[in-house]
């Protein structure tokens, strides 16, 4: 086994090897795992079987679900959603259209993973479902499809609910699935801005556009969890997915994703071999025991946190570490790249085509489609836009 460190020196040199992938992998108080996407295999874990709150990564599912129901026929991208009594009152963060108004699919995703909206989750809960009881049923099958079984659902936005659980592992699981079940609709993970009217709208995902190579996911907060963030990132042909549950601040949780990805990128297959990392995220064993509450830590009077704003589902960007270490780390690991891509703008009402009529869908043959319109005889054919334009490169191709 050892014959390729013939000449090197074996226990000098695994020593070393053992060395350097220890001092890769973050210190964390909270469950983690690391994962190739394309074949599960875990590269790093530490209680990732833990019961913990989920946070806004519930809307990892929220969006699995919404988009079987594009791929089955029951909506299309462009379908208009009405908002409800119900949605309008769910609490922040939220985008607060008014009740009556509506807003495509297409952009209510959009909303969803960039802004955080639980009103724009609860708006695709009935869209696609008609209730948000009947949503979240499909949303606890389709855990259960997966073999997300540490994971229970009660909303499809996250807020506080102490029935609402998952584990590390099997956001893990709901990861790789929406990566290689939905290729196409990628891009809804790693969107960096929109701008709604004069409003600009940035990603809470800080490893966006700072880390070389991140592409997705969603993060989380509520007190009762800490920070969470499910994050994909790539370097060349690798694709790796990392969940961090329970950070102190957003800050930490970028930096422990960056940390765990640059030791899942620098792991080479004979290494990986010598460490015994060849165990499949599905092998992880789900703990029975009821979640930790980091409400204390997080939200407590030593925090220093209005818990009405805090609790409700909120991003908060604080760092609580001034340790110059830790400023030259984030630096090493992250910084300011160009932008992946251009500000998308969001908007109620229908999506509209190149001359600005609205798009109509309805049913054909059993599916919601694009219904064509009847321009004059001479008029040239109208190019559709595309839901979500992709960019010319992907994050870490920058010139």
């Amino acid at each position: 086994m050892f014959s390729m460190f013939k000449g090197f020196g074996v226990r000098p040199f695994i020593f070393g090897l053992l060395a350097a992938s220890a001092l890769a992998v973050p210190a964390a108080a909270g469950p983690y795992v690391l994962i190739e996407a394309d074949t599960g295999k875990v590269i790093a874990e530490q209680e990732a079987g833990r019961p913990w709150y989920p946070a806004s990564v519930t809307k990892l599912m929220t969006t699995y679900v919404a988009f079987r129901a594009i791929r089955d026929g029951k909506l299309h991208p462009f379908s208009l959603l009405k908002i409800s009594q119900f949605a309008a009152s769910t609490p922040p963060s939220k985008v607060g259209f008014p009740v009556g108004q509506t807003v495509t699919l297409d952009n209510a995703i959009k909303l969803l993973m960039v802004k955080s909206a639980n009103d724009m989750a609860v708006v695709i809960a009935e869209g696609v479902s008609g209730s948000q009881d009947d949503f979240v049923a499909e949303m606890n099958a389709n855990a259960q499809a997966l073999g997300m079984t540490g994971t229970r659902f009660r909303n499809p936005h996250g807020l506080p609910d102490d029935e609402q659980v998952t584990t590390a592992r099997d956001m893990a699981i709901l990861a790789q699935a929406l990566i290689r079940n939905f290729p196409e609709y990628e891009l809804y993970f790693r969107i960096p801005t929109l701008v709604l009217g004069k409003h600009t709208l940035r990603n809470y995902n800080r490893l966006i556009d700072r880390y070389p190579g991140a592409d997705g996911m969603k993060t989380g907060f509520i007190c009762s969890s800490g920070f969470n963030l499910v994050a994909s990132a790539h370097r060349g042909n690798k694709r790796l997915i990392a969940v961090v549950f329970g950070s102190p601040n957003a800050v930490a949780r970028a930096e422990q994703a960056a940390m765990l990805f640059e030791r899942g990128f620098q792991v080479t297959s004979a290494l990986d071999i010598l460490l015994g990392g060849t165990k499949n995220v599905t092998a992880i064993a789900n703990f029975a025991q009821d979640p930790v509450n980091m409400w204390d830590q997080m939200c407590g009077k030593s925090r220093n946190r209005r818990v009405a704003m805090s609790d409700s589902g909120d991003e908060l960007d604080d760092d609580d570490s001034d340790d110059p270490k830790r400023r030259i780390n984030r630096a090493a690991l992250m910084t300011e790249l160009p932008p992946s891509m251009r500000p998308i703008r969001v908007h109620t009402g229908p999506a509209k085509d190149e001359r600005g009529r609205p798009i109509t869908v309805g049913l054909v043959n059993g599916r919601m489609e694009i219904l064509p319109s009847a321009p004059p005889a001479n008029a040239k054919a109208v190019r559709l836009p595309k839901v979500a334009p992709m960019p010319s490169r992907r994050p870490d191709e920058h010139s």
